[in-house]
């Protein structure tokens, strides 16, 4: 357990004016107005998932050990927490495939605090199960936690926690274009069984308004209990972000560049995607057959149709990031490439084989969002096969792009190599590794031998398993990239079992991660800080 002598709790409520509003954008907006682009400061940051937090009922919530590990974080000289998408996880738990591109996930909801106001008690949790510390139980999590919110919501319509009620009612009034979508799509799934939206009764399925507004009143209760949720998810994240901000962090959240195939984006806004009449995709999205994959990746998440979107200047991003930045401090666009082109599969198909790249109108839809929103603090996951029109939509923006060091050491003529440490740009990000990668121990374990061959010339070292890691993470820091990012496991010299998602799986172990109170060690943040002062990234 972390306990900084001057940790402290704050007040989680939400009051009519907003003593803790989330950061909006204007917050962000140059005070001139010839700065066309956000700069990074020299700085460091760690990359940990919130439901990788410790705690007592089996997932991360947003309470205790979220602030213990900001202030963490703070001690160790860091001014970044990256997480990935937050949104409601659906099959497979990827938080890259939620429900909404906008709703918040339920499972992070800290019960505590929703004891300590009146909105459970102590009977509640008496038949809470025995949770893994180091795993999510996911099935788990979706049966328990569910019934403990409905029981908190229950108790909120009984008159418990009173205080709440002009905030729900403001709550629901400010993010109404989203909210009001999701609420019901959720209760409509439940009423079907659980069936994504294209199985649904065709009068639903394709939002016949007679049919919607008896969904409505049939489906009242479903709907203002997934909206009470949803503020619950919301209050407790800007308390936490309001805490953060205190504390000198920054969040780096997550954009995927596509929505699920089964959400709410994808049934509320059918036009903006090639579906069909009965709401089946033409074309899915995907990647390719490469090094890596003789059959491609088949991801499966509906394709925009750039030329609607355009029509009203692209509104749907517009509200989608604006949502995002009401969220974080800076967005990481996931796979940015495909804003110059995606890579389009016909559907149904059973690999990523035969499709075909397709244009897309990435440059038009950051001028809208930009004109209506000002700078844009995005960083551009620009990994895999870049071309040079994805590096020029990159770098007309002035966006940072990525780079991994896990790469950096393949190949023969690996001199070459655009992520060795000497190659690195100012306007980038470096990570030792991502949530998509092995842990950096893990991956030196794994390593092919050319790989250690070329680290063992480049740094003229030999290093062991256990300072192999302490050594790439320097690498990192003295890089000349203005940040550098290191997941929670890298700083804790953890190995393979210890990685947090394996690309094109779908395994137990996948988004399951969690580390134990007690691992997060003073000893620690002062070797972080004291890398971090060496190598000049305090952030200021």
């Amino acid at each position: 357990m972390y306990y900084p002598q001057r940790y402290r709790t704050i007040h989680v409520g939400i009051t009519s004016k907003r003593p803790h509003p989330r950061r909006r954008f204007s917050d962000m907006t140059p005070s001139t107005p010839t700065q066309s682009h956000f700069t990074l400061s020299r700085s460091s940051g760690v990359l940990l998932h919130p439901t990788s937090l410790p705690g007592p009922y089996g997932i991360g919530e947003l309470g205790f050990y979220a602030r213990n590990f900001i202030d963490w974080l703070a001690d160790a000289g860091q001014k970044y927490w990256q997480v990935m998408p937050l949104g409601p996880t659906g099959y497979g738990d990827s938080p890259y495939q939620a429900f909404s591109a906008f709703a918040g996930n339920p499972y992070l909801i800290d019960l505590a605090t929703l004891r300590g106001e009146g909105l459970l008690h102590e009977t509640d949790f008496a038949a809470t199960p025995v949770f893994a510390p180091a795993r999510v139980d996911f099935g788990l999590q979706y049966i328990w936690r569910n019934q403990m919110l409905e029981r908190a919501y229950i108790s909120f319509v009984g008159g418990s926690a009173e205080h709440l009620t002009p905030d729900f009612e403001a709550f629901k009034s400010e993010e109404a274009a989203w909210l009001d979508d999701y609420a019901l799509f959720t209760a409509l799934k439940a009423a079907h069984g659980g069936l994504p939206w294209n199985a649904w009764q065709p009068a639903v399925r394709d939002r016949q308004p007679e049919a919607l507004e008896l969904a409505q009143s049939d489906l009242n209760v479903t709907i203002e209990r997934t909206k009470f949720i949803q503020f619950l998810f919301f209050r407790q994240w800007d308390a936490i972000r309001a805490y953060a901000r205190e504390r000198g962090i920054e969040v780096i959240g997550d954009i995927p560049i596509f929505v699920a195939m089964d959400s709410s984006d994808a049934w509320a806004n059918r036009d903006q995607f090639y579906f069909d009449e009965q709401g089946q995709p033409s074309v899915v999205a995907g990647v390719p057959p490469d090094y890596f994959s003789e059959t491609g990746q088949l991801w499966g998440n509906p394709l925009y149709d750039w030329k609607v979107m355009q029509k009203d200047n692209f509104a749907w991003w517009v509200e989608r990031f604006k949502g995002s930045l009401k969220l974080f401090d800076l967005i990481r666009i996931d796979h940015f490439r495909g804003f110059a082109a995606s890579w389009e599969i016909p559907f149904p198909a059973d690999t990523a084989m035969h499709g075909r790249w397709v244009p897309a109108l990435g440059h038009e839809m950051f001028q809208a969002v930009r004109d209506a929103l000002g700078v844009l603090p995005i960083i551009a996951e620009d990994l895999g096969v870049i071309t040079p029109d994805v590096e020029k939509l990159r770098d007309d923006f002035e966006f940072p792009g990525m780079a991994v060091l896990q790469f950096a050491f393949g190949g023969g003529d690996f001199a070459v190599n655009d992520f060795l440490p000497h190659n690195l740009r100012e306007n980038q990000v470096v990570y030792t590794g991502t949530h998509d990668n092995d842990t950096t121990r893990g991956w030196w374990a794994h390593a092919e031998e050319q790989e250690k061959h070329n680290f063992r010339v480049y740094t003229s070292s030999d290093p062991s398993e256990a300072s192999f890691v302490p050594q790439m993470m320097r690498l990192a820091f003295e890089s000349r990239a203005n940040l550098a990012v290191v997941p929670l496991q890298d700083v804790f010299n953890l190995g393979t079992d210890d990685r947090m998602n394996l690309p094109g799986t779908t395994g137990d172990h996948n988004w399951t991660w969690r580390y134990h109170a007690g691992d997060l060690r003073p000893d620690m943040a002062s070797s972080l800080r004291a890398l971090t002062e060496e190598t000049g990234r305090q952030g200021n």
